[in-house]
């Protein structure tokens, strides 16, 4: 038995340079409250959190912003 593929909208944190975390949703409204939600609880200096369109390959967040 197989798993079903995940959602379309993948939300990671990054800390140290390298992906910690990852989670993916459907529909991208989940995951944005998702992110918001990692933004509360893991948004510290060093960390990096970013929703990505898994369909598409692009960024549609990150926090913070690239400078």
């Amino acid at each position: 038995m197989t798993s079903p593929p995940p959602g379309r909208y993948r939300v990671t944190l990054h800390a140290a340079g390298r992906a910690v975390a990852h989670g993916w949703w459907d529909p991208e409204e989940t995951a944005r409250r998702k992110l918001a939600t990692w933004i509360g609880d893991w948004g510290r200096p060093g960390a990096r959190i970013t929703l990505t369109d898994e369909e598409t390959g692009e960024t549609l967040t990150e926090r913070p912003e690239p400078e």
